[in-house]
C-alpha cells in the first residue's frame, strides 16, 4: 500500500459523501481511506459504515470525541500505507 488517506470526522453527515466520493475518484488504485468518526451525534457513522460496505480500500474507526488532532492521530495508528495524508 503506497497511501493512506485519514479523515476525521465529527457531525460531517452534509459534507461527507462529497468528500468521500473524491477521494474515490482518485486515478490510481495504491490507496486506503481511513473514516475516523471522532464521536459524531449525527448520521455521519453510518455513512461512513455504507461506504464501508461498498468499498473494500475504506476502513472506518469509530472513537469517542477527542478533537481533531485525537482522530487524526487514531488513523495514523491504523494506517498501512508508505504515506500517510
Amino acid at each position: 500500500m503506497k497511501y493512506s488517506i485519514i479523515v476525521p470526522i465529527y457531525n460531517a453527515e452534509k459534507y461527507l459523501n462529497e468528500c468521500v466520493d473524491h477521494l474515490l475518484n482518485i486515478d490510481f488504485d495504491d490507496y486506503e481511506i481511513i473514516l475516523v468518526n471522532d464521536g459524531s451525534t449525527d448520521n455521519s457513522y453510518n455513512q461512513c459504515l455504507d461506504y464501508q460496505k461498498r468499498h473494500n480500500r475504506i476502513k472506518v474507526i469509530n472513537k469517542t470525541n477527542g478533537g481533531v488532532s485525537s482522530a487524526r492521530n487514531c488513523g495514523i495508528d491504523n494506517a498501512n500505507g508508505e504515506y500517510i495524508l
